[in-house]
């Protein structure tokens, strides 16, 4: 693993975001590993609401697409880590690998969100996969046990409880 220098962490806010954030965080500490944070401001939705989106102010998307990233970047400062923040604004699928590529990075750590499929950063309207687009390893994050699904441990009764709520 020491071949891991430089580091890109993706960070969206969510709590699957924030596991990826603490563990990559630990895991850039351990290895003495030169960071870059970078935030996605995903533009579809909003794009595809654009009569809804068009009554927002650019500043104000402009605005909390910042504070994402600065929150992030505060986080990693609280670890005694600096990093170097990146705020990109289009599909996550594409930027990623941009930045992965264009920062030359050794490894993208990404959170992975249980409840879907696959999380934002490994689909996408392309439906490709993250790891078709990168030169680099990625890091999966699955966050705490306890965030996990009762389904899991449970009967197939509960594993359809949770299917339906």
């Amino acid at each position: 693993m020491s071949g891991f220098k430089r580091i890109l962490l993706c960070y969206d806010g969510t709590r699957e975001g924030q596991h990826a954030l603490k563990d990559g965080a630990a895991l850039a500490q351990d290895l003495k590993a030169e960071v870059h944070l970078l935030s996605v401001l995903n533009n579809t939705a909003w794009m595809q609401g654009a009569d809804i989106t068009s009554a927002v102010p650019v500043d104000f998307i402009n605005e909390s697409a910042k504070a994402l990233l600065d929150e992030g970047l505060q986080k990693l400062a609280a670890r005694g880590i600096r990093a170097t923040g990146h705020l990109a604004i289009g599909e996550p699928l594409d930027e990623i690998p941009f930045f992965a590529n264009d920062l030359k990075a050794d490894l993208v750590v990404v959170g992975h969100r249980r409840s879907h499929g696959l999380a934002r950063w490994w689909g996408g309207r392309h439906d490709g996969l993250l790891l078709d687009r990168v030169t680099c390893s990625v890091l999966v994050t699955m966050g705490a046990a306890a965030d996990a699904p009762a389904a899991v441990a449970g009967t197939g009764e509960t594993a359809r409880s949770a299917e339906h709520s």
